[in-house]
């Protein structure tokens, strides 16, 4: 291996190495989310509140959108994202309901 491959070897390692550091932020981050989420689906399911707030959701999306620009991110992906989100969260909301 010439020294040039070598430096690239190492620095993808350091790329995937933040990458799984990364990934595994993020999971903990949905799990702990999830858990506040499932706190508000039974308060909704006890108190007789719709599981979708419509306006909320859409504040949210928004906001959303906003941080990523901030970020560099693409706010259309942060959009899909947040969205795919809040149907899971829904879902969970009506199972606590029936």
């Amino acid at each position: 291996m010439t020294d040039v491959t070598v430096r690239a070897a190492e620095l993808l390692k350091d790329h995937r190495a933040s990458i799984d550091r990364l990934d595994a932020i993020l999971v903990n981050t949905l799990a702990e989310r999830f858990a506040h989420t499932r706190a508000v689906g039974a308060l909704k399911a006890k108190n007789g509140l719709p599981a979708a707030d419509p306006v909320r959701e859409a504040q949210q999306i928004e906001r959303l959108e906003r941080l990523a620009r901030e970020a560099d991110l693409d706010p259309e992906f942060a959009k899909q994202f947040l969205t795919f989100i809040i149907a899971e969260v829904i879902q969970h909301h009506k199972h606590h309901q029936s």
